[in-house]
């Protein structure tokens, strides 16, 4: 099964107020395991970029104004997406935002209900926790160390591996063969058997216990070993 897990970089909060998307970023999964094929683009607005929207993300200006318009790069995104399901970290967010720029471009909208949201699984799976991106990749030991700022390929590839702790990692499904069970077993622990308070009383009797010496005298040259 394809997705595509996905993330957007924005001047603001609400595209309806004229905020634009700055940055697009893709990650490709197949059967839950990153493929390795990505899409990344940086956008121009069209518009300035707040103060407040750069310290988050990074993107200024100067940096934004030669790069490719949406209308450039649209089909060129909706190829890559094809008919997979999306997985987006608060999907509503950038499923708005998208949406908005689809419109420009008189493309048709994406519905809401083709997002997996990564959000509404970790509510279900751990309620009451904190639902951050940062959150998650410190509960689940994803490395941040290259987040210093928020980036929509960066993000995407931290979603990626936050969905798949949160649907159960990459051996979701796998189902062990018999070997495999039987070799996984044998590294486990051996530990050591309890011994009994009292010994248990033999059950040989007399009689045996005479015939078994009487062969071993005869038979085995009476040799101590046998006699133990």
């Amino acid at each position: 099964m394809r997705e595509i897990v996905f993330d957007t970089e924005t001047t603001g909060f609400e595209p309806s107020d004229g905020h634009r998307i700055v940055e697009v970023g893709c990650v490709e999964l197949m059967d839950h395991i990153p493929t390795g094929r990505t899409l990344q683009f940086y956008l121009n607005p069209e518009r300035d970029v707040p103060i407040e929207s750069q310290r988050v993300h990074g993107l200024s200006n100067e940096f934004l104004a030669d790069k490719a318009l949406f209308a450039h790069v649209v089909e060129e995104f909706l190829e890559f997406l094809g008919d997979a399901p999306l997985v987006i970290h608060n999907a509503s967010f950038d499923i708005k935002f998208i949406n908005a720029e689809l419109e420009r471009v008189s493309r048709p909208r994406i519905p809401l209900s083709r997002a997996i949201d990564t959000i509404e699984i970790a509510k279900r799976k751990i309620p009451g926790a904190r639902y951050s991106l940062d959150e998650l990749c410190k509960r689940f030991g994803v490395d941040l160390s290259a987040r210093t700022k928020h980036g929509a390929l960066l993000d995407a590839q931290l979603t990626a591996e936050i969905y798949l702790e949160l649907i159960g990692g990459r051996q979701r499904g796998l189902m062990l063969a018999p070997v495999e069970i039987a070799a996984a077993q044998g590294t486990e622990q051996v530990r050591a058997a309890r011994q009994r308070p009292e010994k248990l009383a033999p059950l040989i009797t007399v009689v045996e216990l005479e015939i078994h010496a009487a062969f071993v005298a005869k038979e085995l040259g009476g040799k101590d070993l046998w006699n133990n």
